[in-house]
């Protein structure tokens, strides 16, 4: 907004008469540009523009460059455009974008280029572990929505190398919702090496002047008792299938409603059950996961829409029927009572009555009230869609999405996305129907009415979703909540929750001094001198911790895997990401869609279709790690450890590359056991692979209990590990952990670079493989007889051909082959194909 010459902004690098002035604003930049600073402010209120006044400053006072860090593309986006139009003094062309769609040689060129560089932290953080930039001359660095910095997002990592490699660092945590609670608060402050705390609410006079009133209203809807008898049957199930768990020993719960707490319980009681070999574990794992889906089912069907439940059961009647399909989903589907549920909602042609209320409040705000704009907020990307479609047909109205694909379910391109908000603004529609990727810190337009089609289950969601309208002018906000469904356990939780996060924020505006001071006693940035981080390694609350294995697949380049998935709250079945699955108990089965803003980087941060490894450096120690090894620790650990210097690549060969000579292939224990038990194997391929590369590769087997873990025979095992070591040449090592097993790599590398005066060198592309390896590979397929035997079977009859055609008692002339074997060769060979 322009200024009058009156209120004439004098502030180094900015634009002539572009930023109103408020002198909050002013007041929070001039605090944040003596410390490292946390700023709290409302949503729509300029939190960035304080950010950018720190940068101005420092840019004109210290020089370097500044960095902002933002959780979305879209938001990344939208801060560039701010910058670029804000900082007159700096050119366009030096304020740049990192995301995925940057390859990852073309960052490292415009990072030396620019002053200002707009990222997403993932992006920043992969690029910081590949050594492709260097934060040394970053004098301003902002974390933007920073209350994200927790467990093992990528803004701890960020801020620990910051504090470390920067000359003269200057961190600004920015965010309208920094915590639940104080204890959060801090941890957000530790995580970025945060100082001092600077709070400004609407209770303040010269903020005050810039909000306005803001309603919320609660409606409630009664359900149809078509949709009830929908939810009823499938809540028999889920009594049934807790009933069976019950006389299992691990719960002593069987209501349909039962909390989140307890089915967490549940999975640890049979997870212990598992760890001790009783069959019990497994069998009752498989019936969890069939109710966590049911669970799903019924959020769908309760709080969403008929039509929602009816994709959602067509997804797992697919699922059901692929090769890999678990006894859960085949169980789940083929259930009667749950068929019968539906049946009756194909047969149902109505809408949730949530959908008729929603046109009539819009309705009322754009024709009795003259508003102008409408957004309507869903968890889910099935109601998202459903809802432009219904409500398309009385008001001009579009859908705003991440960009994932999902089945049946376009996404939308980071293009899309903004001229979507671009003709928003301008007036073109009326009503935007949104995922939440809207919710965090985008510049979406003033509006009369935020309606919630659900309740949000977390306060900061809901804080950041009502900070789209009372800007300008009074604002309204609907939240829409089904009676006698988990909608109302979750509006007592919102509500609870928000009005506990407005005490915190008013209570740290009163203690701010305190809190600086219990920072200050804190290790704080001498911890992060030393290289030890005060954040959790563990995962932040909400979140669900899949794996912390690395995908051993070779067939796709990953890129630089950026999390957004709490930008856009509306993912889908599987994907471990924060959405509606909070509302369906947090158990990953989510009542929604899978797409997140950034997804579709994963297939961009690659240069090559894979490379061996990249050559080595004269400075240090250097490892080479594969993408797919950012799922563990380990490259972080060992990016952060003095003399080491790691660089990624999309390795066609091994895991971690340690020299000329040495590749390692890294297996959890629970991923060893799977090659023994799943017939998966594809590591004695990778290590072959490894073997025709590298004089000396490696496996490291990671994790306690090999032997006890998982009720494999023993011989089986030994068997495995004969194999590596005897047929492949391969060295096997153990380790307790993540932690040792970067302890491990660093003293190879350490060996081999240091000590033998080795190098980290190039071996070419993935070699094809020869004649030999093609027909023992062939052969060592069929029925799984490996690679051993396969050799025998090709000694002993000199072709694939002749393998393929002998009969039982012949196979059983070759050294290694039984009966078994032999009867199970000519199985597979000699039976009619089943299509």
């Amino acid at each position: 907004m322009a200024t009058t010459e009156a209120d004439a902004i004098d502030w180094p690098f900015l634009t002539e008469g572009l930023l109103e002035h408020r002198e909050y604003q002013f007041r929070l930049a001039e605090a944040a540009l003596g410390d490292h600073t946390l700023v709290c402010l409302p949503t729509g209120l300029g939190k960035t523009t304080v950010s950018l006044l720190v940068t101005a400053q420092r840019l004109h006072d210290v020089g370097g460059k500044s960095l902002l860090l933002a959780p979305t593309k879209p938001l990344v986006s939208q801060h560039a455009d701010f910058y670029r139009e804000a900082l007159d003094e700096v050119p366009d062309d030096e304020i740049v974008v990192f995301t995925g769609e940057v390859r990852p040689a073309k960052r490292a060129d415009l990072w030396d280029e620019s002053r200002v560089v707009i990222a997403t932290p993932q992006v920043v953080e992969n690029d910081l572990i590949g050594n492709r930039i260097s934060l040394s001359r970053v004098t301003h660095c902002t974390f933007d929505e920073c209350h994200r910095a927790t467990g093992d997002y990528a803004y701890n990592y960020i801020a620990e190398r910051y504090h470390e490699d920067a000359e003269e660092p200057l961190v600004t945590g920015m965010s309208a919702s920094p915590g639940d609670d104080e204890e959060a608060i801090l941890q957000v402050c530790e995580n970025l090496g945060i100082h001092e705390v600077e709070v400004m609410t609407e209770a303040d006079a010269d903020v005050a002047e810039h909000t306005h009133e803001t309603t919320v209203d609660w409606e409630r809807v009664e359900l149809p008792e078509t949709v009830e008898d929908i939810r009823d049957g499938i809540n028999e199930v889920i009594r049934e299938r807790l009933t069976q768990l019950k006389k299992l020993g691990v719960t002593n719960k069987t209501s349909p409603d039962v909390s989140e707490r307890e089915i967490q319980k549940i999975q640890g009681q049979l997870r212990d059950l598992m760890n001790n070999d009783q069959s019990e574990g497994y069998e009752g794992m498989s019936m969890l996961a069939e109710v966590r889906k049911l669970r799903t089912a019924v959020t769908y069907v309760e709080t969403q829409s008929v039509e929602s439940f009816r994709r959602y059961m067509e997804r797992q009647k697919e699922a059901a029927r692929s090769s890999g399909a678990s006894k859960a989903d085949q169980r789940m589907v083929s259930e009667p009572r749950v068929r019968e549920a539906v049946r009756k909602a194909e047969a149902y042609d109505d809408l949730h009555p949530k959908f008729r209320r929603t046109r009539m409040l819009i309705a009322e705000t754009l024709g009795i009230n003259d508003g102008e704009r409408v957004i309507v907020f869903t968890e889910s990307r099935d109601t998202a869609e459903t809802l432009v479609d219904f409500l398309s047909g009385h008001f001009t109205t579009e859908k705003f999405v991440g960009q994932s694909d999902t089945e049946g379910s376009e996404g939308m391109t980071q293009t899309q996305q903004q001229e979507t908000l671009d003709e928003f603004r301008a007036g073109e529609f009326e009503v935007l129907v949104s995922t939440s990727v809207a919710e965090e810190g985008l510049d979406v337009p003033e509006v009369d009415l935020v309606l919630f089609y659900e309740p949000v289950p977390t306060a900061i969601r809901s804080i950041q979703r009502k900070g789209r309208t009372g800007r300008q002018t009074e604002g309204a906000v609907t939240v829409l909540l089904a009676e006698d469904t988990r909608d109302e356990a979750y509006f007592w939780k919102a509500r609870r929750d928000e009005k506990q996060m407005e005490k915190q924020l008013r209570g740290l505006k009163d203690v701010a001094g305190e809190i600086e001071g219990e920072l200050h006693d804190q290790p704080g940035l001498d911890a992060y001198e030393d290289g030890e981080s005060e954040g959790d390694e563990g995962a932040s609350a909400g979140e669900t911790v899949v794996s912390d294995t690395a995908d051993d697949s070779r067939s796709a380049p990953t890129a630089d895997g950026e999390d957004e998935s709490a930008s856009d709250g509306d993912q889908g079945d599987g994907d471990g990401q924060a959405g509606l699955d909070a509302f369906a108990g947090g158990s990953g089965e989510t009542a929604g869609d899978t797409d997140s803003s950034a997804d579709d980087s994963r297939n961009s941060d690659t240069e090559d279709d894979g490379v061996v490894a990249e050559a080595g450096t004269d400075d240090g120690v250097e490892l080479v790690v594969d993408q797919r090894e950012l799922d563990s620790t380990i490259a972080r650990d060992l990016s952060k450890r003095d003399g080491i210097e790691t660089r990624l690549e999309t390795l066609e060969v091994g895991d971690y590359v340690l020299s000329d000579r040495v590749v390692v292939e890294r297996k959890t224990v629970a991923d060893f056991l799977d090659t023994l038990t799943g017939g998966d194997r594809s590591l004695f391929e990778q290590v072959g692979d490894d073997a025709r590369h590298y004089a000396r590769p490696v496996v490291v087997i990671e994790g306690e209990d090999l032997y006890g873990q998982r009720n494999v025979h023993p011989k089986a095992i030994h068997g495995a590990l004969a194999s590596l070591a005897v047929d492949f040449g391969a060295s096997i090592l153990r380790t307790s952990g993540q932690s040792e097993t970067a302890d491990l790599l660093e003293v190879i590398a350490e060996r081999e670079q240091e000590e033998d005066d080795r190098e980290v060198s190039v071996h070419g592309e993935k070699q094809s493989k020869t004649l030999t390896e093609q027909q023992e590979y062939v052969v060592a397929s069929i029925a799984e007889v490996g690679p051993v035997t396969a050799r025998s079977l090709l000694e002993e009859f000199g072709s694939v051909e002749a393998v393929m055609t002998a009969d039982e008692e012949a196979l059983t002339e070759a050294d290694g082959v039984g009966a078994v074997t032999a009867e199970r060769i000519r199985e597979v060979t000699g039976s009619s194909y089943q299509g």
